[in-house]
C-alpha cells in the first residue's frame, strides 16, 4: 500500500475511495477502537492522495446493478467499490477475501494477508 500511495502523491497513480466504503471503514473502526480510534482513522485518511466520491445517482444505479449480476453474495457496500472500479477503469485494492467472489467482475490488487486473516 505505502508503494501505491507514494506513486499517487507524485502524481503518478490515483487512489479513490467510495463516500460508502469509507463510512463502512469508519463503523468498523469506530466498533473496534470507540471515537478515539475513529478520530485516528479519519485524520490518517485526511493526510492520504484519496480522493473520496460521493454516492451519486449513477454511482448508486451501477452498485446496485453489481448486486444484481453478483453470482454470489457480496456485500452492497462492497458493490460501491465494483461500481467505482468499473467507473473509473482502476483495480479494486483489498485485502477483503469477499472479493475473491468477484473474479472476473473487477480487476483485483491483493494486499499482503494479515498473520490471523484467514
Amino acid at each position: 500500500m505505502e508503494g501505491l500511495r507514494r506513486e499517487a502523491a507524485g502524481g503518478k497513480a490515483s487512489l479513490m475511495l467510495s463516500a460508502v466504503n469509507q463510512g463502512e471503514i469508519v463503523h468498523i473502526i469506530q466498533r473496534k477502537a470507540g471515537v478515539g480510534g475513529r478520530r485516528k482513522l479519519l485524520s490518517v485518511l485526511d493526510a492520504l492522495p484519496v480522493t473520496v466520491v460521493d454516492a451519486d445517482r449513477g454511482l448508486v444505479l451501477a452498485a446496485a446493478e453489481m448486486k444484481i449480476k453478483a453470482k454470489h453474495s457480496v456485500s452492497y457496500a462492497d458493490c460501491f467499490a465494483l461500481a467505482l472500479d468499473r467507473r473509473s477503469g482502476g483495480t479494486v485494492v483489498t485485502g477483503d477475501q469477499e472479493f475473491k467472489k468477484t473474479e472476473g467482475v473487477a480487476s483485483v490488487h491483493w494486499l499482503p494477508e494479515k498473520p490471523n486473516q484467514r
